[in-house]
């Protein structure tokens, strides 16, 4: 896959208003101000002399013209910052910013645009539909296990996967805790049973595959950003040619999306099923910058620090 590296000396220039965007009001607050507060310390660190981190409220517009940024380094997570009404915001104010656009950025949050889009071009991804809240009441969309999420958060954000033996109820009680509680609209997929692994790219390559082992449960949300809580296998060990298939997949989808800067393709992998138990779940456009964050975990492990991750993901924007 080439070397995603790029051994030669980024040149930047280091004197460049830079606003690094963090917080907003989405489930994943906390985690954008982690991954916020992580790039502004790299960046001082290395040399950068003009450096606000921005934690963005209703008055952003008004921010961004007092602040009159060279670049934006966008570090939200979930809408609005992730969905393509800030992207829209900063085109329209003519900020260059870091990551994907308007376009790709509303249909990659979206989990079932990104299926229809995704799958006709050949990228396996878990059969499934959007369904209403309310008719999991009636009946299951799908035979046990299935997987219950949102249709456009991240970071795992209310995901409940149904089985046989769950405590929700067979159909599901509107009084059981679970996604249904919070969202109208939900997308049932199949469970893929396997292992839960990931894949960063950026620009055009990937790093490599890391597998996630959550040490109780299923990598959701607290598993994500609960140190200890998961095991990471950086690179993981799987056979060449699935690490291949799942860093080929990654790839196509960062280009059909057309994605921007750095993104994180999340897998299943059915291993008793060899290459056809490879299913893409979802592209993350927005992907963490946090002390457990993937991205940055892969990048060391291909030799890349954080703050050479952080100026390549400015160097691009600047580029375009």
């Amino acid at each position: 896959m080439g070397n995603p590296a790029g051994r030669t000396e980024i040149r930047v220039n280091k004197d460049l208003i830079v606003v690094v965007l963090m917080g907003g009001w989405s489930a994943e607050r906390e985690v954008s101000l982690m991954s916020g507060k992580g790039v502004v310390a790299a960046l001082e660190e290395r040399g950068w002399k003009n450096v606000t981190a921005l934690d963005m409220d209703r008055d952003i517009a008004a921010k961004l013209a007092e602040l009159r940024p060279d670049v934006v380094f966008n570090a939200l997570h979930g809408t609005p910052g992730e969905d393509g009404s800030v992207q829209g915001l900063m085109d329209i104010m003519g900020i260059r910013y870091t990551h994907s656009g308007v376009t790709t950025s509303a249909v990659a949050i979206d989990k079932q645009l990104t299926k229809a889009v995704l799958e006709p071009h050949g990228i396996p991804m878990p059969p499934g539909k959007v369904v209403e809240s309310a008719s999991l009441f009636e009946g299951d969309p799908l035979p046990r296990p299935f997987v219950l999420k949102p249709v456009n958060e991240g970071s795992s954000v209310g995901i409940a996967i149904v089985t046989e033996d769950s405590n929700v109820g067979h159909p599901i009680s509107a009084k059981a805790e679970g996604p249904w509680q919070k969202f109208d609209r939900l997308l049932a997929e199949t469970f893929i049973e396997g292992r839960e692994l990931t894949v960063s790219v950026l620009g055009e390559e990937a790093f490599c595959v890391t597998e996630l082992k959550p040490k109780a449960g299923f990598y959701d949300y607290e598993a994500k950003y609960t140190d200890g809580k998961t095991d990471h296998i950086c690179p993981a060990h799987i056979p060449d040619d699935v690490a291949e298939a799942m860093k080929a997949h990654a790839v196509e989808a960062h280009r059909i999306l057309g994605c921007k800067g750095v993104s994180r393709s999340d897998f299943r992998w059915d291993d008793e099923k060899g290459m056809d138990g490879i299913f893409l779940l979802e592209t993350n456009t927005q992907p963490g910058m946090t002390p457990l964050s993937l991205v940055p975990e892969q990048a060391r492990a291909i030799g890349m620090s954080y703050g050479e991750l952080v100026e390549k993901i400015i160097a691009e924007a600047l580029s375009r």
